[in-house]
């Protein structure tokens, strides 16, 4: 299997505050990684350590055998290879749409600008936003807007996708527009590692589960194992109101 990240004693400190506790996985290509777990768990400061927004305190992050906290990896070529997909979409408010798919082609990529929009265009008719391409953000609803932010991650080509909590500022009836692009992209064999509260999400779409515990990963398996059959205590009793459900 092409392992694409190994992840190994990772540990990150606020201060005094241990928020990541010796985190050890692998993600390979075609893996979709759902992460659950309470908030407070560590969940997204593990996502943003691997996009590099929050510098570890210790461990590894092996991209293609190399760590790039050693500085193995060119820390911006890796951003474009390791894509982010935020909970607050992070759109650039003054550019249209289609100017927010292409921006960071060309300046990161160095497409030139036909290029940059002919790939814009097909990730936005792909998730169902290129009717939308000369709307600014603020005239999009939230669905939109989350539709739009996965489109200019896709742009990049990225590897991998990560996605913290993609879903956690849209009104409930915005959820299944941006769960249905993501269980497209999953389908396509897209390798995502997603950090979610969407238990059904978790347990239908992903290949593997992580759940996440006061800073470490208390269990990792196959959907069926981590939703049916958990084995830590921990796990059961975050799980048994979905399951009751």
């Amino acid at each position: 299997m092409d392992e694409i990240l190994k992840i190994e004693h990772l540990v990150k400190d606020f201060g005094t505050n241990k928020v990541l506790k010796d985190i050890d996985f692998s993600v390979y290509k075609g893996d979709v990684i759902s992460i659950i777990g309470s908030s407070g768990s560590g969940k997204s400061t593990l996502l943003r350590c691997i996009n590099l927004l929050e510098e570890a305190t210790g461990g590894s992050i092996l991209y293609h055998g190399k760590d790039i906290l050693k500085g193995e990896v060119n820390e911006d070529a890796y951003r474009t290879r390791v894509g982010m997909v935020f909970q607050s979409f992070n759109l650039f408010n003054n550019y249209t749409v289609l100017k927010n798919c292409t921006i960071g082609q060309t300046h990161a990529l160095k497409r030139d600008k036909k290029e940059a929009e002919e790939k814009a265009m097909m990730y936005l008719t792909k998730v169902g936003m290129d009717q939308y391409i000369n709307a600014k953000p603020r005239q999009l609803s939230g669905g939109q807007k989350q539709r739009v932010a996965i489109a200019r991650a896709l742009c990049m080509d990225p590897e991998v996708l990560l996605f913290d909590e993609p879903t956690s500022a849209l009104d409930p009836e915005m959820v299944g527009e941006v769960l249905d692009v993501m269980s497209n992209l999953a389908k396509s064999g897209m390798t995502m590692l997603v950090v979610t509260h969407e238990m059904a999400f978790a347990r239908d779409i992903s290949s593997r589960v992580i759940f996440m515990s006061d800073g470490k990963i208390e269990e990792e398996g196959c959907p069926k194992e981590i939703f049916y059959n958990p084995q830590s205590e921990r796990t059961k009793e975050f799980l048994s109101r979905f399951r009751e459900g």
